[in-house]
């Protein structure tokens, strides 16, 4: 595409930012010599991107291959976060390049990075975006990534992101049923590098897949603002690690995040006191801590008492302001008597709730005390170690940046 009918698009692009975009695909007719199937696919996968890549957004002469892409691709801030686990200059291959995020951070660090994708659309994409971002140094491929280990020879590293995408376009987790199978390639792999690093589901079982990975040294347990996203899992060829290092990290923005590591053997010796009562100060790990497991050690790490051992909640009369999670000042703790239901909504009208090992969900729960939603208040709706239904009461402790 030439400049003129490069700035042309750019233009019509910024013009029909907000536009319906299947109203604007059945008017197509009224812009003739402007591709509109192809100017929705880039207005899809650019609302896509806007906040999980905002540095992408702002150029606007990068171009995408779909909405699917953009949909699978990794956020500026955990494709930031994995230069942090390749050497300096190393050669890196992604196996799986997708939209290039991934391989377009990793090339900031490496030295040299190869590039492949089996879509032929997706590494012209890749192509075009790489030579506009500036990136030397980075081969593109156009292949299937097991077929071409042999031409690429020996590397620094192999990264990759097996689709979870089944038939059907059904999305699967089970990493046997992801493309390609890992279980089954990873040998392959360690024939040509010593070093794997591959992003997987955040909802597979960490300990599980550890059992199906040899060769795992370390897992990164990735949230964004609390939603887990990436679990990223490092494997050597050479190793005896037996007790391969967790690290949790929750990106806050703004520069801000929580990190909290640990190893699976300290959770499982650790020892853990349970409080019969609510202290002034209760603390929900982030969304990172709860899916590493790391249930015992954030008690004897941080000195705190778990409410129950099965409600993830856990309570202190000092405050631990560095707690990776929320904190909130306790204002009640609320029996859940006949009489106090009734009366709920109007002592409370508005409040945040959280169910955590309670017999009834957060809808039930705004169903029977018909409290509404939002609001300054929170209240956890938990089981207590004595057996006791509480509604814990509080407000939410500022943390540092907040």
């Amino acid at each position: 595409m030439d400049r003129k009918k490069a700035d042309e698009l750019i233009l019509f692009l910024r013009e029909h930012a907000a536009d319906d975009l299947n109203r604007l695909l059945l008017s197509a007719s009224r812009y003739p010599g402007i591709d509109i199937p192809f100017v929705v696919d880039q207005l899809r996968a650019r609302r896509q991107i806007k906040d999980k890549l905002p540095s992408w957004f702002r150029e606007e002469r990068l171009i995408y291959p779909g909405k699917l892409a953009a949909e699978q691709c990794s956020s500026e801030l955990t494709a930031s976060y994995k230069q942090g686990l390749i050497p300096e200059g190393s050669h890196v291959c992604d196996l799986t390049g997708g939209l290039g995020v991934d391989t377009y951070f990793l090339s900031k660090k490496a030295g040299r990075v190869t590039y492949i994708e089996r879509n032929p659309d997706y590494c012209e994409a890749a192509t075009h975006n790489f030579a506009f971002l500036g990136m030397g140094g980075v081969e593109v491929l156009n292949g299937d990534s097991t077929a071409l280990l042999e031409r690429i020879g020996d590397v620094d590293l192999f990264y990759v992101d097996p689709a979870r995408r089944g038939a059907g376009d059904r999305r699967v987790f089970a990493l046997r049923d992801c493309e390609p199978d890992l279980t089954v390639l990873l040998p392959l792999l360690y024939r040509h590098a010593p070093a794997v690093v591959a992003k997987l589901s955040p909802m597979a079982d960490i300990r599980q897949t550890i059992g199906l990975l040899p060769g795992t040294v370390a897992i990164h347990v990735l949230s964004v603002k609390n939603d887990c996203k990436e679990l990223l899992f490092e494997m050597r060829r050479d190793t005896d690690e037996q007790d391969p290092r967790v690290t949790c990290v929750n990106f806050l923005g703004e520069g801000r995040s929580e990190r909290f590591a640990f190893t699976l053997r300290e959770e499982q010796e650790a020892s853990v006191s349970l409080s019969a009562t609510v202290g002034h100060y209760l603390y929900e790990p982030n969304a990172s801590l709860l899916k590493a497991g790391a249930f015992k050690v954030i008690s004897s790490r941080f000195g705190l008492d778990k409410l129950h051992v099965s409600s993830h909640l856990y309570t202190s009369d000092t405050l631990m302001p560095d707690f990776p999670g929320r904190v909130f000042a306790v204002e009640e703790a609320i029996p859940l008597t006949g009489k106090r239901w009734k009366k709920l909504a109007l002592e409370i009208p508005r409040a945040n709730i959280t169910a955590r090992n309670f017999p009834l969900s957060v809808d039930e729960l705004r169903k029977r005390t018909k409290i509404a939603d939002g609001g300054d208040v929170y209240l956890f709706a938990t089981t207590l170690g004595s057996g006791e239904k509480v509604l814990i009461k509080g407000r939410k402790v500022p943390r540092s940046g907040e």
